[in-house]
């Protein structure tokens, strides 16, 4: 029973982390050769989840600026909205599919301890 509520606390954890990622993509979207993160999961050695993070090197695309003589070829951020915002709902109901499971987790524990009690 306690494992199982490590494993949750472990996957809130994650996507809190993948959360932050995805949160920081979006606000450098406009950062001009910024480079996009991605988050990984993987079972951890305990039931958990492991994070990696990871630097996607693709390079964004190219952006003359004419404030500057001679104009200067300037990489943007290889950060894609369209694929940022469905990650963030996936994470938001990860998220919340974790919580779910640890309220259930709660109140299994409650009822237990009242039987016993």
């Amino acid at each position: 029973m306690i494992s199982s509520i490590n494993s949750s606390l472990s996957g809130l954890s994650a996507f809190t982390k993948k959360m932050r990622v995805i949160s920081n993509n979006v606000a450098n979207v406009n950062t001009d050769g910024y480079k996009k993160r991605r988050v990984s999961f993987s079972e951890a050695a305990n039931g958990g989840v492991e994070v990696a993070v990871n630097r996607i090197d693709t390079p964004g695309p190219p952006n003359l600026d004419a404030k500057d003589y001679p104009m200067l070829e300037k990489e943007m951020s290889n950060v894609d909205l369209t694929e940022e915002i469905p990650q963030m709902m996936l994470t938001q109901r990860g998220y919340e599919a974790n919580l779910k499971t640890l309220k259930i987790q709660d109140e299994m524990v409650g009822a237990l301890l009242d039987v016993l009690g």
